[in-house]
Parts: C-alpha cells; structure tokens; sequence
C-alpha cells in the first residue's frame, strides 16, 4: 500500500475520538410508552422483562415416540411393551405408566406420570397393537423439562433491547400482552443552500433538486423515530436562525446538511456558536470531512455535509449509533466482515475511509468486494449500486488487489 501522497489534517477530530465524545454526550431520553406486543417491534425497551412462568411448563415429548420407563430398556435384545394409550399435545394422560407399559405420544405432549424417556418413533417396531424397543436408550432422552428454556423469574430481555420478530414471540409464548419501552425521539431536519429546490418546483440555471432531505428522511424511518422535515432553507442569517431555534425547541436532535465546509456561507457556523455549543467541526473521515456535532440547548446538534455520499456516510457512522443510544438501545455493534478485494483501490494516507463496494460471491463461491465505481462523495449513484462500506484505515495508501479488507453490509444499517 503506497503512501506517495496525504490526506492528513492536523485540524481534523479522528474518527475514533469523535466517537467518543458523541458518545458521551448522548443519554437515552426520559419517558416512555405501555404498548401492546403487535405495536412494539423495533422498539427499545425500558425495563427488565422477567419471565412469569417456566418454559417449558411442564416435561414434554421432543419427538413423535412411546413414553415409558428407562428402567424397561433392555440391556440387550429386544423387549415388547404393552402400549396404554395415545396422547397429543393439550391432552394430557390422566393415568399412569407402570412397568411394562408405554404410551403413544406426540412432539410437545406432556409426559405421562410414571414415564421418563421417550424412544423414536423410528427406533421402535409395533407389533400386535404392542411397541418393541431395542436396547441403548439413554434415561431422559427426548424429554424437555420444566423450565429447561426459561425459568421463572429469569431475565428473558434485558432493559435497552431493539425488540425483534423472535422476541415478540418470545414474550408471547410468556403470556405477556404490554411491554413498556423508550419513547420515540424526535429529530427535526432541514437542508441548507440557495441552489436547492424541492420536487415539484421548476430547475432555474444553477439550481439543483435536494435529495439529502429524502434520503435522511428514509434513513431516520428506519429508526423509527418521530420525523420533523423543515425543508429548505436558504443561506440567509435570519432564516437559518429561526430554523435553528424552531428545530432545537421541538425535537431531540437537529440535523441539518450543507453550510458546513470551509469556504461556504458562515450562517450555520455562526448560529450555532452564538445559540448553542460546538464540539468539534472537522472529522478526518472520508467522505464526510465537513461534520459539525454540538448541543443547541436541550437539542443535540449534527451539521452533515452537503454532498449526498458524505450525508448518508456520516449518517450511518456517526448519526445512527447515537441515535439508537439516545432511543435507549443498548449494545448493537456493527457488523464487519473480512474479505478479499477483488481489485485495486486508490487512496492517500490521513482519512478513514469508507469507500462504497459490492460484496458478492466469486466463480469459487468466496466472499469478495468489488468497487462500486466512482468514488466522488457527489457520486450517488454509486452508493445506490453499493451495498457495503470498505472500511479503509486512516494510515493506509492505495490498496492491492488481493488485500484483506473490512467490510460493513449495508444490510446491517437496517
């Protein structure tokens, strides 16, 4: 990997640092909401869920079989058993299983008294209405037994869990109707720029259509939070001031794209200095230098960069995990697998660098990543085509092809 040229700022926040602050600076919200399970998914718990039950309830058959009594195996040879009854699951047996008996059972039927193995249906012949078993068979195979998955009073979810498809189940399967989780938290967002227009109006010469508005808009439905879209607003001090403050004293979090890079307009610079509290500017992160975090009042505060790589970069590698934090989620590391680059890769020391690839499979069946094409942080299109980020370290030059390389599927932003 060469390093015949730099991309180092003295003046830039690193990635990881900028982390941690961020981090520090974000606490779950206060309150929360009762809801019913069909209503919770994807939402943050807020306490403890304690199971109410064991789970199993009772000892159960895992497979189709007979029930009977270890001690009836035989040692060696064959033994005829004389077979009682036929019980299925929701219809217990009423009697008891006595030597020399078994009773025909089915998955998830509770285990008759007496009985405490239950033998394959497959390891068994029936003979005259009675059932051989041959010798091997283990004291307790094939049951399930009281509270084996979950006990009672056991912690089943953990306060700050994103709840899944499974957990719902989960807490179905406990009886649990409500589960108390975070409230939504509420983000507030708008693009800045004299050359942006909205769908629907007419391009004059110069003007371009804001697409940062429609992507961050898909990005925070994902979270699931509750969105605020201001629209438009121009490089005008007043106007960027008002939004400031309209935006900070009705959400969460504001998050704003373009008027932060060196050379554009001060207004946002200069308004967030004045109404609140700036963090950092620069981050030495690539695409996404320009990335602005600090506080405006009670209002966290994200100035994202105006080209729409850089929006959805810094979006997901600084925006979403503190957005999941603030909702109260707990945990969630980001997935990243290693696999070979199936080509060479251009880069310059100093900057993190999350270039957009394709992870797919080779002619072999092996994992490998490709570009995605023009690297630019103006290039959308390469990011539509995308589905990983190459995580690229800051203190690495051009990239060989055949070179291990980290990658984050987009799959895992979700």
């Amino acid at each position: 990997m060469s390093r015949h040229q730099t991309d180092h700022d003295p003046n830039s926040l690193s990635f990881d640092e900028a982390l941690r602050r961020v981090t520090e600076a974000v606490t779950p919200v206060a309150g929360f909401e009762q809801l019913a399970l069909r209503a919770a998914l994807d939402r943050v718990l807020y306490e403890d869920v304690v199971s109410p039950l064991n789970v199993p309830g009772h000892a159960n058959s895992a497979m189709d079989g007979y029930a009977l009594r270890a001690d009836d195996v035989p040692g060696e040879g064959e033994r005829e058993l004389t077979v009682i009854a036929t019980v299925f699951a929701g219809h217990p047996f009423a009697g008891e299983v006595g030597a020399g008996q078994a009773v025909r059972i089915m998955t998830g039927a509770m285990l008759p008294a007496g009985a405490d193995t239950v033998v394959k249906q497959e390891q068994t012949r029936v003979q005259d209405g009675n059932v051989i078993i041959g010798a091997g068979h283990k004291r307790g195979a094939n049951v399930r037994h009281p509270g084996e998955d979950i006990r009672l009073g056991e912690v089943v979810l953990a306060r700050g869990r994103r709840l899944t498809p499974a957990d719902l189940g989960l807490l179905a399967s406990l009886g649990i109707p409500e589960v108390k989780v975070f409230r939504r938290p509420r983000v507030s967002f708008f693009s800045t720029g004299d050359e942006l227009r909205s769908l629907g109006e007419t391009l004059d010469e110069g003007q371009i259509y804001d697409s940062n508005r429609y992507t961050l808009h898909a990005m925070l439905a994902r979270l699931g939070v509750e969105l605020i879209d201001m629209g438009v607003v121009p490089d005008d001090r007043d106007a960027i001031r008002e939004a400031f403050g309209t935006g900070a004293d009705c959400a969460d979090v504001l998050i704003t794209s373009g008027g932060v890079s060196v050379g554009e307009a001060d207004f946002v610079k200069e308004t967030l200095q004045t109404l609140g509290q700036v963090n950092f500017w620069k981050l030495a992160m690539k695409p996404g230098k320009p990335l602005a975090f600090g506080r405006l009042g009670d209002a966290l505060f994200f100035g994202l960069p105006g080209n729409p790589v850089s929006v959805m970069a810094t979006f997901y590698q600084v925006v979403q995990p503190s957005l999941r934090r603030l909702a109260g989620e707990i945990g969630g590391e980001r997935l990243r697998l290693r696999v070979p680059c199936a080509e060479p890769l251009k880069k310059a020391p100093g900057r993190l660098d999350f270039q957009r690839g394709i992870l797919e499979r080779d002619g072999s069946g092996q994992l490998v990543v490709h570009s995605a094409g023009l690297q630019g942080s103006h290039v959308l299109s390469g990011m539509s085509r995308a589905n990983c980020f190459i995580v690229l370290p800051a203190d690495w030059g051009n990239v060989e092809a055949g070179t291990l390389v980290e990658v984050e599927p987009f799959a895992a932003f979700v």
